[in-house]
């Protein structure tokens, strides 16, 4: 009653890692009772931080609403659309998101951007970095929505606050005014801080036109421009070379 009574405890604290990892220990004698009482506790704290550690990133990957759930190690590197592997493993180390720097993603549709964005959006998380994903004309509605119902401030501010925020399908229409400010605003609270991802099927020198203003472009533009990394893919869609995928994952 004596263990019993202690894993409980430990529950209690929400040390859940540490109760687990002791339940193990008096489960496992032959294993645990040769080890010194330091030996035994470094491997409960062990498990509790890899719990906390797991516990931070779902958390994370919940927050972020990545539109695909997308892993590292599945990305297609033979497909011939112009993906450098190097260059990939390079943003999967994070160093663009210590850096405050952006990454900008173009191919024509079916090539596997978004896919890819949320790699790299999965792969922050597990960093622990905060991610937010945006269909870009899905946050742009929300703005204008939020500029009506008084939490337009509150909403610029969480996501100014955000680590990398994920824009999916950037210029596929033209920016009205109040979205060009809007946008102007969240980038402006951005810009150093933190990273921005954005997918597009239109390469980055088209962005200007469709803002559809040339002084507000340069000022968005010149935040998001600065100090990027780009990925243009290329060639057919993947989704049209492989009819049989149908109903799968979209291309990796």
């Amino acid at each position: 009653m004596q263990y019993d009574a202690l894993v409980a405890q430990l529950r209690t604290l929400k040390l859940t890692g540490m109760a687990d990892a002791l339940e193990q220990q008096l489960e496992q004698p032959a294993t645990h009772d040769d080890l010194s009482f330091l030996e035994r506790l470094s491997l409960l704290a062990d498990r509790e931080t890899c719990s906390r550690s797991n516990t931070r990133v779902a958390q994370l990957l919940k927050t972020a609403h990545l539109k695909i759930q997308a892993q590292p190690d599945e990305v297609n590197y033979s497909h011939p659309r112009g993906l450098q592997k190097s260059a990939f493993a390079a943003l999967l180390s994070g160093q663009w998101i210590s850096g405050h720097q952006n990454v900008f993603l173009t191919s024509p549709t079916g090539c596997g951007k978004t896919y890819l964005a949320c790699v790299l959006a999965t792969q922050a998380c597990r960093q622990g970095y905060s991610v937010r994903y945006f269909r870009t004309s899905r946050l742009l509605e929300t703005l204008s929505i939020a500029h009506h119902d008084g939490r337009f401030s509150k909403l610029i501010a969480q996501l100014a606050r955000t680590d990398v925020l994920l824009l999916d399908d950037w210029g596929l229409e033209k920016l009205d005014l109040g979205q060009r400010n809007d946008m102007l605003e969240l980038m402006e609270d951005r810009h150093g801080p933190k990273s921005t991802m954005i997918t597009s099927q239109l390469p980055a020198k088209d962005w200007y036109s469709s803002i559809g203003d040339a002084t507000l472009a340069d000022a968005i533009l010149d935040r998001l421009v600065h100090n990027s990394h780009r990925v243009a893919l290329k060639g057919k869609s993947m989704r049209s070379m492989d009819k049989t995928a149908k109903g799968q994952n979209p291309p990796s």
